[in-house]
């Protein structure tokens, strides 16, 4: 692995928690030299569409030079409504969409991100005209990261912004995958940015593992060896998206998911298929970087591991560990494989779906015993609402006309600084005048340290199996 030196702006307040008793405002019209105040609304659905996550942020700073202070002040996970879920997974299974259905399913899709909108707004008693910024990534529908002889890389996140912001009055931010590949990049993952915000550390080497639809891992160096900037990432392979179709064959989709890892933990792993399967995928041995999605570990491919499982025997149970095993050997199997340097590896902090399975949890800690595995929530930041989160965020950067940090294993280096597409609200102008006005109009440099102001503890907690903090 590539490393680079950097020198680390500001100080190392790694992971620290200043008080602050504000609750949310509606800011004053700003003026050069003011501080920057936000609160925004990060939205996320998996690829696994299992719901939509919603996280309220509010970041301030001081100055373009000081560190971004960030205080999550709601989380909640809204349920993908039944009415677009069984149309957005059948046309995922089928594909064979008409773009009539295409255009309404985009449409739809903004109305259901538009309503979960107002559901999380009437649950906490939060006003929407006290909400600055929206930051949605949609639905991922086909994510084209690594093209073929005459195909073009190209990303389709379905859920119009335009529809958003007018239901809702706020201005929305939309489409960061393409915006991403716009300037050369594959279009994920796309949550170094608050991985290593959260993570940098003086001297420990961390890895933010993420394990959601998908699997993707963002190793952060410490700051004596780049740090931020120096950091990598990329998409591991299958997350829960194989146990997920499986759990919904299975109970002819009464459950979702394998809840606590209580069916994988009755069962017996076939290491053959594991083994089989890993050693003859043609992604999980492809270096990095590399991205992925449900065009390579789709319903329609775990279906066939179902398929062989049964054939072979298998009881339900069985299948839903050797499942669980090829999404926990396969992240070994890449840190192994493909980070030269995996045995200066201090901690892994979990988050996704993923991190609440034992199965998983338990396999990682066997095959990586010197390592502490930890549950991001340490950070104050609840490891489910991290990617909702880096919307916000990102959505932030993207009015702005910041760019973001990129990992230097990124297909390009090509600073991006306006990271998706912005469909203006009703406050637009007011946003824009105190956006502009930060910095005294100048260029803003890359954000490189971030504070957590009070750690989010309103949210479930994760499962006992996770080395003990230190």
């Amino acid at each position: 692995m590539t490393r680079t030196s950097a020198r680390i702006n500001g100080s190392h307040a790694v992971n620290g928690f200043h008080t602050d008793n504000d609750t949310i405002h509606r800011h004053q019209d700003a003026k050069a030299g003011d501080p920057l105040d936000l609160t925004v609304l990060g939205m996320n659905s998996g690829t696994c569409m299992d719901g939509i996550d919603c996280a309220l942020v509010r970041y301030r700073q001081e100055s373009p030079d000081a560190a971004l202070h960030m205080e999550l002040l709601h989380y909640d996970e809204i349920p993908v409504p039944d009415w677009i879920k069984g149309p957005v997974l059948k046309m995922l299974r089928e594909t064979n969409t008409t773009p009539s259905q295409m255009s309404q399913i985009n449409v739809q899709l903004g109305v259901m991100f538009a309503e979960a909108v107002n559901s999380f707004c009437d649950k906490f008693g939060v006003n929407k005209d006290d909400i600055d910024l929206i930051g949605s990534h949609g639905q991922t529908i086909w994510l084209l990261s690594m093209p073929r002889a005459k195909e073009t890389r190209s990303a389709l996140c379905l859920g119009e912004g335009a529809v958003i912001s007018s239901a809702t009055g706020i201005t929305t931010v939309t489409d960061f995958r393409m915006a991403e590949q716009a300037v050369g990049r594959q279009g994920a993952p796309l949550v170094a940015l608050i991985d290593g915000l959260l993570l940098h550390h003086p001297t420990k080497w961390r890895i933010c593992q993420n394990i959601g639809g998908i699997a993707n891992l963002c190793i952060i160096p410490p700051d004596s060896e780049g740090g931020v900037d120096a950091m990598v990432d990329w998409d591991c392979g299958p997350g829960n998206m194989f146990i997920d179709n499986a759990m919904r064959f299975f109970t002819n989709g009464k459950l979702e998911y394998d809840r606590d890892g209580e069916w994988g933990a009755q069962g017996n792993v076939d290491e053959s298929v594991v083994d089989c399967f890993l050693n003859n995928n043609w992604y999980v041995n492809h270096a990095p970087p590399k991205t992925t999605g449900r065009e390579t570990f789709g319903d329609n491919e775990g279906q066939m591991l179902v398929a062989q499982c049964m054939n072979k025997g298998l009881s339900k149970y069985d299948t839903i560990a050797t499942l669980t095993r090829i999404t926990a050997k396969n992240i070994v199997r890449q840190y192994k494989t493909f980070f030269r340097d995996w045995e200066k590896i201090d901690e892994i902090f979990m988050c996704g779906g993923g991190a609440r399975n034992p199965n998983i949890v338990r396999y990682l800690q066997d095959q990586l015993p010197r390592v502490k595995i930890r549950a991001l929530d340490e950070t104050g930041v609840p490891s489910d609402a991290k990617e909702a989160i880096s919307f916000a965020q990102q959505a932030m950067e993207a009015v702005l006309g910041r760019a973001a940090l990129v990992p230097i294993n990124s297909d390009s280096l090509t600073p991006n600084t306006i990271s998706g597409k912005i469909a203006p609200g009703q406050q637009w102008r007011k946003l824009m005048k105190m956006c502009c006005e930060f910095g005294g109009g100048r260029p803003l440099p890359t954000v490189k340290d971030m504070v957590v102001d009070n750690s989010y503890t309103k949210w479930m907690a994760m499962p006992n199996v996770y080395t003990t903090k230190s």
